[in-house]
């Protein structure tokens, strides 16, 4: 199976046209996907057999339905908001209140509002002792602290213990302390068995009064229990959770207020990046004529958002998404589409661009694909001239993406020679192809002051983060494509199945189990170089997409109906004031 994610769903992060990037918001007549047809000559003979995008050109000109208060309003009013919250963190006399009040603003989604005041919290917290017998207080301190990629042993949790290392059973009548250490200990590393039996206690328990808890609690004992908060995606979570904390005992309506101001702010902008994007993706395609690739622009733009929700990343987004696109291409062409000489050539056309300016390299390929290579060239020059200031970013993505190519040839040459490599060189090869440690790169540009050429060369080397995040990404593509639609690449699960004479069903519970490891090296990286944490944080945001993507087995980037509330709840419903 190969890369961007999967094999099926390659097609799920769409092309776009390389206008210039400053160019976000325009007011563009209304393209509809059958005026792809004029370019589809360009592509020869197969068409594709996946579904249409569930969403065509509807963001193309949607609009939400007009809220009471005019944006600009929205706008004041929040800012009027964030001085008083400012305030709060100020008046703030205990540790327990600073750690909870950080907390809400982080469920809340308006914690990138406040980085000082956490920053400030965090160390406060971290310096001085938590003297408390509330399982609750000291779990919600151990995740706070370790979430920032600040150390805490685990053995704050032996106060709750028996002398034989066992919890005590008083805390099992305890739903929010179980809740807590639930959520907290999913965030240990390799060699920490405590935290591991953690989990087993408080998930049993949990599983036991599940039915009998009251609301808020019960919606959050459920969805924790599903995915535990530590790898959820934070945007989704911050849209549960507004519409839950009005009902949590002894919550604050400035806090509430002002998330529900923030989050359909946001959506202002995401769905003006969105109406840009539409349009991109249609010229993209009219003119490339890849009539082959999947067209998946909102599930991809979801990912984008995912990592980065903040209004200062609009250009960020907007570049995540079309270096998406044309890893998606390269996915579908290499994987389904192409023989293995074109592959070949356009490989070799790619890794012939050291500076990424010499078009001759359009003399290798045969002539569907060099509409395509003009698009790339087009695309990494416009973010070189017009969008970044720090050009050297977009250099470094463009060694990650001739790395890309050279993982997926690797995976069409095995396909070609019918070879049959071992599971463990499957997983290896297909965690890199998936496009996780591209993307790695990826995000990091525009990123400004955070990220550093250090970083760059970091993220450049496939760090364990990337290599843990892609076998992740991996395993939940293949169970999710075992189940669904065949392929016809290698798939990690079928050779486990094929190396070790086991049954799906064995097969699936086996190398899932594996994937439990690879969170753990995903959390060590919160504690590796205290400098890298702004870029690991981002990166963990890109992992945690697995958990939504693929949620019940599930494949929400190629069947995007999986994926259809999400996208709504983000994008489409704003949040009643």
């Amino acid at each position: 199976m190969s890369g961007l994610f999967s094999a099926d769903m390659s097609g799920l992060f769409p092309p776009a046209m390389s206008d210039p990037f400053s160019a976000v918001i325009i007011g563009a007549a209304k393209h509809t996907h059958s005026q792809r047809a004029s370019c589809v000559a360009a592509a020869p003979e197969k068409l594709s057999s996946h579904q249409a995008s569930l969403w065509g050109d509807y963001f193309l000109n949607y609009q939400p339905k007009p809220l009471k208060r005019s944006e600009k309003w929205m706008a004041v009013r929040a800012d009027e908001l964030k001085e008083e919250v400012c305030v709060l963190f100020k008046t703030c006399n205990h540790t327990m209140e600073m750690i909870t009040l950080c907390d809400t603003v982080q469920h809340l989604g308006i914690d990138h509002h406040f980085k000082v005041q956490i920053d400030v919290v965090l160390r406060d917290i971290l310096e001085s002792e938590l003297c408390s017998s509330s399982l609750h207080e000291v779990a919600l301190r151990f995740r706070l602290l370790r979430e920032h990629g600040l150390w805490v042993s685990p053995d704050v949790f032996n106060k709750f213990k028996n002398e034989d290392g066992s919890f005590r059973e008083d805390i099992t009548s305890d739903p929010r302390g179980l809740l807590s250490l639930y959520n907290a200990a999913h965030l240990l590393v390799h060699g920490e068995p405590s935290l591991q039996e953690a989990i087993s206690f408080a998930r049993h328990h949990l599983e036991m009064m599940r039915d009998s808890l009251k609301s808020p609690l019960a919606e959050h004992v459920k969805r924790a229990l599903d995915v535990p908060f530590p790898r959820t995606v934070k945007r989704v979570e911050t849209r549960y959770y507004i519409s839950e904390y009005k009902h949590e005992e002894g919550n604050n309506p400035t806090l509430l207020e002002l998330a529900k101001l923030d989050f359909n702010l946001l959506q202002h902008v995401h769905l003006k990046e969105l109406q840009y994007l539409t349009k991109w993706t249609d010229d993209f395609y009219d003119y490339v004529g890849t009539n082959y690739v999947r067209d998946r622009l909102v599930e991809s733009y979801f990912g984008a958002c995912v990592v980065y929700h903040e209004k200062d990343f609009t250009l960020s987004r907007i570049f995540f998404t079309k270096v998406m696109a044309l890893m998606t291409i390269i996915d579908d062409t290499y994987d389904t589409h192409a023989t293995i000489e074109e592959i070949r050539q356009l490989n070799a056309a790619i890794q012939r661009l050291v500076v990424w300016m010499d078009e001759s390299a359009t003399s290798l390929l045969p002539d569907y694909l060099k509409r395509y290579y003009n698009e790339l060239l087009r695309i990494f020059k416009d973010a070189d001239g017009e969008a970044f200031t720090d050009t050297y970013h977009v250099a470094y993505v463009k060694k990650a993406f001739q790395k890309f190519s050279t993982y997926q040839l690797q995976e069409a040459e095995w396909l070609h020679q019918n070879q049959k490599p071992s599971f463990e060189n499957v997983l290896n090869l297909s965690a890199m192809s998936i496009g996780i440690a591209t993307l790695c790169v990826v995000l990091m540009v525009g990123m400004g002051d955070e990220v550093t050429k250090e970083a760059f060369e970091w993220a450049l080397s496939c760090p364990n983060i990337a290599i843990a995040g892609g076998k992740i990404m991996r395993i939940f593509d293949d169970i999710a494509a075992f189940q669904g639609e065949k392929v016809d690449a290698a798939s990690t699960l079928e050779s486990y199945m094929v190396e070790h004479r086991v049954t799906s069903e064995v097969g699936i519970a086996r190398i899932n189990s594996l994937i439990e490891a690879e969170w753990k090296t995903v959390n060590e990286a919160r504690f590796e170089n205290r400098e890298l944490f702004p870029v690991v944080k981002r990166i963990i945001n890109l992992i945690n997409t697995a958990t939504i993507y693929y949620a019940d087995q599930k494949d929400g980037y190629t069947f995007g109906s999986y994926l259809r509330k999400n996208v709504e709840s983000l994008f489409v419903k704003p949040i009643p004031m």
